[in-house]
């Protein structure tokens, strides 16, 4: 439906040029959505889709094994929208041992995402509410290191911004000015507290993520937290038991729609389409994380089968490669509590079975990946 524009032009001040910023209407949108036949099915599908999801977490022996790995990925894959170069691997590698310096600054970016993720989790599970206090808590994580840690980590911007272009006057967009994002935040805030009206968490969801993009409160890190805050508005929501959602894969694959949607929202109203767009998105998202999550499953079972009759110690190993796909012979002996030699031999006796295969090519400081373990998650 087209709207017209969801907000209006305020003449910002730039030295030799004229530029307008945009500053969004509060949600939800009016004229309020037009949830036809199709649209509507297609959120009861997307609804269905993710209580799918929240119930792989109910026959998951340990959750913990997946999430921990799974939380990762979905860092890199979102850090990588913002142009970083580090894989899953580079990840957990620098948390092994640390990490070359050639990639140690996309690597502590990343490394950030996971702390703030997992910092804004815990909030959520003690009770605290989804509000602006945290998310600028959870920017203040996100920001801590790496390229962002200058540009006011846990603050909002007290100068403009804008995306795309060398400056305001040639950008393609140009979010509100400094003096209006505390009012539109604050507006957000409302949103999300089910203000002025009740609004179903995946629908909440896919509106509010638009209107923080479009408001990009903070100097660095809008993109990130725009997408943390989809996965935490669902477990704050109790949509979600584990924080198993996320779209930065769906985002990433298709970028330009992504980008074209958004902007279409702000200058047509056009809110329908980037609804279909999100909520496909979420029903692919979900099934490649409950297909991901039964094929690791199936993976664990059947190289526990295949080490039948081997050692305590390889056992044991294997369960903790399940937690940490990566480790070395040093960090198997420290957490299984055994001997240099004897976390050799267990690492051996795996690669043996092609468990594990040996990934720095060298004698010195040998890293062995559960290799099997990390191409499912990267083929999702």
């Amino acid at each position: 439906m087209q709207r017209g524009p969801t907000g209006y032009f305020s003449p910002i001040s730039t030295p030799g040029e004229s530029a307008r910023a945009f500053i969004p209407h509060p949600l939800p949108p009016e004229p309020p959505l037009e949830l036809d036949g199709s649209l509507e099915s297609l959120l009861d599908s997307a609804s269905i889709a993710i209580g799918r999801l929240d119930g792989i977490s109910l026959i998951l022996p340990d959750p913990e094994l997946f999430i921990y790995t799974y939380i990762r990925q979905e860092a890199v894959l979102s850090s990588q929208i913002e142009g970083t170069l580090s894989s899953l691997s580079d990840l957990l590698r620098h948390e092994l041992d640390g990490t070359p310096a050639a990639l140690l600054e996309d690597v502590t970016e990343v490394s950030c995402y996971v702390d703030a993720m997992q910092h804004g989790l815990e909030r959520l599970r003690s009770g605290e509410r989804l509000s602006l206090r945290l998310l600028r808590e959870i920017h203040a994580r996100l920001l801590a290191h790496g390229r962002g840690s200058s540009k006011q980590p846990g603050e909002f911007r007290r100068s403009q911004n804008w995306i795309g272009g060398s400056r305001p006057g040639n950008a393609c967009f140009v979010p509100p000015p400094p003096d209006a994002v505390i009012d539109c935040m604050g507006a957000l805030e409302m949103f999300l507290h089910n203000q002025p009206v009740h609004t179903r968490p995946l629908l909440k969801a896919a509106l509010a993520h638009v209107q923080f993009e479009t408001i990009h409160p903070f100097l660095d890190g809008n993109g990130r937290l725009g997408r943390l805050l989809i996965t935490f508005l669902l477990c704050s929501e109790g949509v979600l038991r584990q924080p198993l959602l996320y779209l930065s894969l769906h985002f990433k694959r298709h970028r330009g729609d992504y980008y074209r949607l958004l902007q279409d929202v702000r200058e047509t109203g056009n809110w329908e389409d980037w609804l279909r767009f999100f909520f496909e998105g979420v029903i692919l998202t979900s099934e490649a994380a409950v297909s991901t999550a039964r094929q690791l499953l199936d993976l664990f079972t059947r190289h526990r089968k295949l080490l039948a009759g081997e050692s305590a110690t390889v056992l044991r190993l294997h369960d903790r490669l399940q937690h940490h796909p990566i480790t070395s012979a040093k960090a198997a002996a420290q957490s299984l509590d055994v001997t240099h030699p004897t976390a050799t031999k267990a690492l051996r006796t795996l690669e043996h079975h092609g468990i594990v295969r040996e990934v720095t090519g060298g004698d010195y400081r040998r890293l062995y990946a559960y290799s099997a373990y990390l191409e499912i998650l990267n083929d999702e």
